[in-house]
């Protein structure tokens, strides 16, 4: 029996490779997606996370800035993403670490976009009135660059100098793009609070010193900050769930054939997939390979002797993620500000200046960071539509804690079990720290009466995920631009998903302009494949 032969093939049913898929059977090409798990989706799914508790949490991914309105339009996908009203909040620094709360540390940065002057009132109040002016400079600057950059990430890569060009601001593009995040911070900002909310964007997932020449946070700030054009993170109704649901219907509905429950185990350069199935060992072939899985797991998969590109690293995330489900939302130490606008944005925990500073130092030391910066997401206050009507009803609330500097190098197959448990008591440490009550009696239990948590390590991420390193971004972030000198001779090159290997490419977020819930690394590829790679 002769081999299956289809234009594509697609490794990994991400969303990326969902957006790859459609637009690649759109055109015409038979397309074939491998998915290793029983549904497509990736990271970007919803779950019920807790045993007859009737709640779809956005289990790994949480908000949406990256995806284009363009590719929404031009696969017909029927997405609807809210946007949040309040765009922060952060309680001062101080309790965590006295154990007591005081006037000054029971104090909060609440950013209301609805209410300008309520906003000011609020950076007066933790001392920080001058930074008020200063804060809406800068994001009006990032705002311009976002303009300019955002409408390229679905095109042909720029070369560093023409992106210069388009910005077209000497100052704002060697502020943000060649001198480290943290000196243009601290350049444009007097108090540290302040300094550690702008700076949170560039350590989100990326395990680095806001100092650090390798501009790594640079990097990691600038795909924070240019989503469509204006670097809102969105909620998506229905959640994560609901938006990978669009995608896998696009591709249906083109013609790409889904196949799950299908393990890939080796790829070779001319086109050879080998997966597992159903007990069996199938084969296919294809014309072009789209790996829509992290290059270091793509050379794993190439074999000995075989890379998918020159130099591969292993990543390294540094995050842990902890799911929650209340009774309903916690009261705060800072009595002026209603719980439902400090949880209706992303609400900061010990994430100013310093504090994100000491944490680093602390993690690269090998040690739990003994005051964990964390950042919390709470859906169901823009959605309620993931909790059933009588959740909703009850005032039950979901709440997503992403905490940094928690780097995978500390984690092991042995103590994984014990750092999890650890780092879930930090995390509700930190947590507690800004509350006026502990967060654990307003846990919710499941049908077997256990409370209504759960935890990721990145170990966690790397093996249900299959996340090297738990790296949420398949490895380091790429500047959305080439180097001048870099090649650009073939539509991989000039796409960002080029490896060594001229029949596969990376489709996923370790392409070029990948990274987040984007799509970019889908698209990206299939222009690629479009125009001849």
């Amino acid at each position: 029996m002769s081999e299956p032969t289809h234009d594509v093939v697609i490794i990994g049913g991400g969303h990326n490779g969902l957006v790859a898929a459609t637009y690649l059977a759109q055109a015409g090409r038979s397309v074939l997606v491998l998915e290793r798990e029983p549904q497509v989706g990736g990271a970007a799914i919803s779950t019920d996370a807790f045993a007859g508790v009737d709640a779809r949490l956005s289990r790994y991914s949480y908000l949406v800035s990256l995806l284009p309105a363009r590719i929404i339009r031009e696969l017909g996908l029927d997405i609807e993403l809210a946007r949040r009203r309040y765009s922060s909040y952060t309680p001062m620094p101080g309790v965590a670490s006295t154990g007591s709360a005081s006037a000054d540390s029971a104090a909060g940065l609440l950013v209301d976009h609805g209410d300008a002057a309520a906003t000011r009132d609020s950076f007066a109040r933790i001392g920080a009135a001058a930074d008020f002016d200063a804060w809406n400079a800068f994001y009006e600057d990032t705002a311009r660059l976002a303009r300019a950059v955002f409408p390229t990430v679905c095109e042909p890569l720029l070369t560093r100098s023409e992106a210069k060009r388009l910005v077209d601001d000497d100052e704002l593009w060697t502020a943000l793009i060649e001198q480290p995040l943290g000196l243009t911070i601290s350049d444009r900002f007097e108090n540290d609070l302040v300094r550690g909310v702008v700076a949170t964007d560039g350590l989100i997932g990326t395990f680095t010193s806001l100092a650090d020449h390798s501009l790594d946070a640079n990097r990691c700030f600038l795909f924070h900050v240019i989503g469509n054009g204006t670097g809102d993170w969105d909620v998506p109704i229905g959640g994560m769930g609901a938006v990978t649901g669009a995608f896998e219907r696009a591709a249906r509905a083109a013609g790409a054939r889904l196949e799950v429950g299908a393990e890939v185990t080796s790829v070779s350069a001319d086109g050879a997939v080998e997966y597992f199935q159903e007990g069996r060992v199938k084969r296919a072939h294809g014309g072009v390979i789209l790996a829509n899985v992290a290059p270091w797991s793509l050379r794993e998969l190439l074999g000995a002797g075989e890379t998918a590109s020159a130099v591969i690293e292993k990543p390294e995330g540094a995050q842990v993620k902890v799911n929650l489900l209340l009774t309903r939302l916690p009261q705060l130490l800072d009595a002026s500000v209603a719980p439902e606008a400090a949880f209706g944005g992303t609400f900061h925990i010990n994430e100013s200046y310093e504090q994100l500073q000491a944490a680093y130092e602390q993690a690269l030391a090998g040690e739990i960071p003994s005051v964990l910066p964390c950042e919390i997401y709470c859906h169901s206050l823009t959605d309620p539509s993931i909790l059933s009507p009588e959740l909703a009803q009850a005032g039950a609330h979901t709440l997503t804690v992403f905490a940094l500097h928690t780097p995978h190098r500390a984690l092991t197959e042995t103590n994984n079990d014990e750092m999890r448990a650890q780092l879930q008591a930090a995390v509700l440490r930190s947590l507690n720290s800004v509350l006026a009550e502990p967060i654990e009696p307003l846990l919710m239990t499941d049908a077997a009466g256990r409370p209504c948590i759960e935890t990721k390590t990145t170990l966690d991420l790397e093996q249900a995920l299959n996340l090297p390193g738990g790296n949420i971004f398949h490895g380091g972030l790429s500047w959305p631009f080439l180097e001048d000198d870099e090649p650009r001779g073939t539509p991989a090159e000039r796409w960002g998903v080029a490896t060594s290997h001229p029949r596969i490419l990376i489709c996923g977020a370790g392409a070029r302009r990948g990274g987040g819930v984007s799509g970019l690394g889908g698209h990206n590829a299939a222009m690629a494949v479009l125009e001849g790679a």
